[in-house]
């Protein structure tokens, strides 16, 4: 257990690690007080949800501990939803209409979409 647990965790700092570097990457190439970084770690982590949920159902067994490592530890650290929501209030607060709007359709219509695609592409694998 202290094993797993420490797997997790590792896992965990590695997908924080990722998300940090992918958002900032994105954010400093666009312009304007649209969260692109964030829109982009949640669509690409609902993509990569989606194939790897696919591949561990539909091509490989791989064992429950495996899958807590790779989908809470990674997965939940790289995926930014509360970075979302917080964004949206600041957009909201600073009467941003259009932009809170347009990211929370964009964040949840995207990320179904994206995990999907992710389901898709991962049962062809």
């Amino acid at each position: 257990m202290i094993m797993k647990l420490l797997l997790v965790a590792l896992a965990g700092g590695l997908g924080t690690l990722s998300r940090y570097g992918l958002s900032g990457i994105v954010q400093r190439s666009s312009s304007g007080s649209f969260p692109w970084g964030t829109l982009v770690v949640n669509i690409t982590g609902c993509l990569m949800f989606g194939v790897v949920w696919a591949i561990v159902e539909n091509r490989f067994q791989i064992s429950s501990d495996i899958r807590t490592i790779v989908l809470v530890g990674f997965m939940g650290a790289f995926t930014t939803f509360s970075t979302f929501v917080f964004e949206t209030q600041a957009l909201l607060q600073d009467s941003e209409w259009l932009l809170a709007a347009t990211n929370m359709l964009a964040q949840n219509i995207s990320g179904v979409l994206f995990l999907i695609a992710g389901l898709m592409i991962g049962k062809l694998v």
